[in-house]
């Protein structure tokens, strides 16, 4: 197991038991030093409080662990506007809403057009496909292992 699969293993429970989802957990080097990324999420968003009470508990319990080599930076944070969506349960709680969805390889849409890219009105899941209504009009159904990146989009 990866240091990314041994933290968020930790993380997850925690995250959960302050009523809370983790969205995303990165690690990565950025510049000369090493960052533990989470975004979390709630019902009615994430405070300033909510993040810091995660990162203080998983400090914690990631110093009790020893989990990660060296030094690091630890960072909690709400998705954000563009949230990501992971799961199936995230293409079903945010129908209606506005995606923008990548896929591994070309698609076609409804009409036959084929294409990578899929924006427009998350419609939700049936069985193992999402359905998009697309901007253009017509419809698409994404098989959910070929999605690469999904996340909502900021509508103005």
């Amino acid at each position: 197991m990866d240091v990314t699969e041994q933290v968020e293993a930790l993380a997850r429970p925690l995250v959960s038991s302050l009523g809370m989802e983790l969205v995303e957990l990165e690690y990565k080097r950025e510049g000369r030093q090493m960052v533990l990324r989470l975004y979390i999420d709630k019902e009615g968003g994430v405070t300033l409080d909510d993040c810091a009470a995660v990162s203080r508990e998983l400090s914690a319990v990631l110093d009790v662990e020893d989990t990660i080599p060296g030094r690091y930076t630890l960072e909690v944070s709400s998705p954000g506007l563009n949230r990501p969506l992971k799961t199936r349960s995230h293409f079903e709680a945010y129908a209606g809403r506005l995606v923008k969805i990548r896929t591994f390889e070309t698609l076609p849409d409804d009409a036959g057009n084929s294409r990578k890219t899929f924006l427009g009105e998350l419609l939700g899941m049936e069985g193992d496909l999402i359905r998009v209504k697309l901007r253009e009009g017509q419809t698409a159904s994404i098989p959910f292992a070929a999605v690469a990146k999904a996340n909502l989009e900021f509508e103005m």
